[in-house]
Formats: structure tokens, C-alpha cells, sequence
């Protein structure tokens, strides 16, 4: 049982992580039907910039908890800039060209990303400073600590957040416009261009979060380290339903949930064949048994593809 609420715990962390990042991919594809593979990038850029606040401030004298949220902060200015201007440069260009060509670059702009991250921080992994108290706290016979709990409370409340900004504001009323028909919100006055930009904007403040709750609770920051979350994040959207936002955040949790249940058990279901390491499997095995029985995934509807 101790494994069990342990593995549980590890989950909801996780999960929450996924559903932040997963939310900037189905936003984005809510709105032009675009997979931004270069979203995990985005995280990574948010880790390596939080990074760099640390280790620059951490002989001020501030307090961690600060130190941490202005580094937040720096992130998250950056992260924005960096999506507003990738989707400006390099996605608004080919905003009626075949399917194709902005998944190509897509993947394009990722590369270039992590390359460049690359150059800028060197490839090698860097430890990320202990910024807040690490004692762990018992509950039910497993532990957690103060930033996993922080992990939880923070990606619940940006959630619900998201939620009220695109139900009950202008900008969520014309972003919903834009998605349902953009032809028509034009005509209604909602300009189509600014909002693919805001929902860009808003799906990098996202993914600045989850990076730097990645780095706090992993301890280690790298120039590849977006490319595996991004791609479980995406997992998670199309679990959920891609295109659909609380089908974002319910895949992100019950991924995040499958994958610690799996890390925690498999050595016992495979009889000791396969280790922990080995948790992988399950995101990847839950990609595929949706798109094979739920293309749609657990939330999303089938839908005509527009003309």
C-alpha cells in the first residue's frame, strides 16, 4: 500500500506537469489545427533561462522562495517572447499552405531550438539549486515534499485559471470565436491574427511554468531535456482530446498516473524483467491503444474536418 499512495503521489506530480505543457499543444490546435512539436523546446528554454536567474542571483542573499519566482517570472517573459515570435516567423507564413509544411517546420523549429540551446548553455547537464525546504512529510506511509506539493497546488490553480480566462473573458470568448470558424469572427470584429498570437503566448507562460517545476523537482537542467515531456504531453492531449482543454488536463493527470502506477509495478508484472526505468512503455502503449479504439480521445467528439 505504501507504494501504491507513493507512486500516486509521484503521478499527480507528474500529471500536473503534462497537463500544463499538454494545454499549450491543445490550444494551439483548437485554434489552427497546428501540432507545435517545438512546445517541449519551449519548456526547455524556460528551464535553462530559470536557471541562469539562479545561479546569477544566488549569492544576493534573497530568499529561495523569491529567488524562485523571479526566475519564474524571467522565464516566463522570455518563453513568450520566444513563442510570439516563432509563431510570427515561422507558422503565420504558412497559415494556408498544406497540413504538411507547418509540421515539417515544425520539427524544424525544434531542432533549431535545442542546437541553439545548445551553443548558448554547452551540453552538458547542470545541477539546479535547492531552493526551497526538502524535508519530506509523511502521508499514509509515503512522502512528499514542499515543492512536489507546490508542483500540485500551482498547475491546479493555473488550470482553473485557463478555464475563467477562456470562459468568462473577451480574449477566451474571441479565442473560442476564432477556433469554432475564424472567417466569421473576423466579420464579427475578433481579428484572428492577434488571438493565434495571445493563444501562443499564453500556451508559453504554460510551458515556462512546467519547466521550471521540472527543474525544481528534478534537481538538473539540459539542452534536450523538453524533448521527452513534449512528446508525453502531447500523449496526454491526444488521450485527452486533442483540441478539447479539459480533456488536456484529465490526460495529463491520468498519463502522469499510468506512467508512476507502471515505474512502480512493472518489475513486479514483467517477474523482474524490466526495471523502472523502463516507464516509458506505458505512455507510449497508452498513444497507441487511443489512436487505435479513441482516435478522438476520452473527451474529444468526432468531427468533421473543415472545408
Amino acid at each position: 500500500m505504501d507504494i501504491f499512495i507513493q507512486q500516486l503521489i509521484n503521478g499527480l506530480v507528474l500529471g500536473s506537469m503534462y497537463a500544463l505543457v499538454a494545454l499549450g499543444y491543445t490550444m494551439v490546435y483548437g485554434i489552427i489545427n497546428l501540432i507545435n512539436f517545438a512546445h517541449g523546446e519551449v519548456l526547455m528554454v524556460g528551464a535553462l533561462v530559470s536557471w541562469t536567474v539562479v545561479t546569477q542571483l544566488e549569492g544576493a542573499g534573497l530568499p529561495g522562495w523569491l529567488l524562485l519566482l523571479i526566475a519564474l517570472a524571467v522565464a516566463m517573459v522570455a518563453c513568450m517572447a520566444l513563442n510570439f515570435v516563432i509563431e510570427k516567423l515561422a507558422y503565420r507564413p504558412l497559415r494556408n499552405a498544406p497540413r504538411l509544411a507547418p509540421l515539417i517546420t515544425a520539427m524544424g523549429v525544434s531542432l533549431l531550438l535545442q542546437t541553439l540551446a545548445m551553443i548558448i548553455w554547452k551540453p552538458d547537464y547542470k545541477p539546479f539549486p535547492i531552493l526551497l525546504p526538502d524535508e519530506p512529510y509523511e502521508v499514509m506511509g509515503a512522502t512528499i515534499n514542499v515543492v512536489q506539493v507546490l508542483i500540485i497546488g500551482v498547475a491546479a490553480a493555473t488550470m482553473a485559471g485557463l478555464m475563467a480566462l477562456i470562459h468568462g473573458t473577451p480574449l477566451g470568448r474571441a479565442m473560442r470565436a476564432t477556433a469554432e470558424n475564424p472567417r466569421v469572427a473576423q466579420l464579427m470584429g475578433v481579428r484572428p491574427d492577434r488571438i493565434i498570437s495571445a493563444t501562443f503566448v499564453i500556451g508559453a507562460a504554460l510551458a515556462a511554468l512546467a519547466g521550471v517545476m521540472w527543474a525544481a523537482n528534478y534537481g538538473s537542467v539540459q539542452h534536450t531535456m523538453g524533448f521527452l515531456p513534449g512528446l508525453k504531453a502531447f500523449t496526454a492531449a491526444v488521450f485527452g482530446g486533442i483540441g478539447n482543454l479539459p480533456g488536456a488536463m484529465v490526460g495529463g493527470i491520468l498519463l502522469g498516473l499510468i506512467e508512476a502506477l507502471g515505474a512502480g509495478y512493472i518489475g513486479d508484472l514483467t517477474g523482474g524483467l524490466l526495471g523502472s526505468n523502463y516507464q516509458d512503455i506505458f505512455a507510449f502503449s497508452v498513444l497507441i491503444l487511443v489512436l487505435v479504439f479513441r482516435p478522438q480521445g476520452l473527451l474529444g467528439e468526432r468531427v468533421a474536418d473543415r472545408a
